[in-house]
């Protein structure tokens, strides 16, 4: 119903905010320490939201980028995650950890959500396995503050073919993105010198 809300932030509480948008105050269901930036009353902010209509409930959950919304969407089609068990799971998990947890299958991070036990966490990646890819995952992986140079990076073949050598060798995607990710000057690099750095940092 709403892609997303630009406002005003009136109020914040534990699972919940209110953005004045308008002269409208929208109550939309957050986790604030998974916002980024983390919302302060008075900020002007965009949340993107994911309208929930039920028969005894309408309400909207929050989030601060496109990508953790796109995350969220399908944590809700997995059987036994609502809304509310999606929203957890991001609240103490960023969507590019999620994704890491999903191909490497790291049920145990995933069940450290409130409410998320451990068949639930794998049923998530069983479900979701196909739904989530390394180079999704890659071209996702890049902070705010990095900029183009390592976006280019991660999407340097070079440095695809580095992180498929060593989960070849054993090493999670999770751990083998990350350290790929800290090799300064890879977008100028071919994927033997990637690896032999990155393998350093793992060390």
């Amino acid at each position: 119903m709403y892609a997303y809300l630009k406002g005003i932030v009136q109020d914040i509480r534990e699972d919940s905010m209110i953005l004045e948008v308008n002269q409208i105050g929208y109550n939309i269901k957050i986790a604030p320490a998974a916002m980024n930036p983390v919302p302060s009353i008075g900020d002007e902010m965009v949340v993107y939201t994911y309208t929930c209509v039920r028969e005894d409930t309408f309400c909207l959950y929050g989030f601060s980028s496109q990508d953790d919304l796109d995350i969220f969407k399908k944590l809700i089609t997995v059987n036994g995650i609502g809304p509310k068990g999606g929203q957890a799971i991001l609240s103490v998990m960023s969507a590019d950890d999620l994704r890491f947890a999903i191909i490497s299958g790291d049920a145990k991070a995933i069940a450290k959500a409130p409410g998320v036990g451990a068949k639930t966490a794998e049923r998530v990646i069983l479900d979701l396995k196909d739904k989530v890819s390394l180079e999704d995952t890659l071209e996702h992986f890049v902070t705010p503050d990095v900029g183009a140079n390592m976006q280019d990076s991660l999407q340097h073949s070079a440095a695809k073919d580095a992180v498929a050598a060593l989960t070849a060798l054993g090493y999670s995607a999770s751990d083998a993105t990350k350290a790929v990710k800290q090799v300064e000057g890879a977008a100028e690099m071919d994927t033997e010198n990637i690896l032999k750095a990155a393998l350093k940092l793992m060390f």
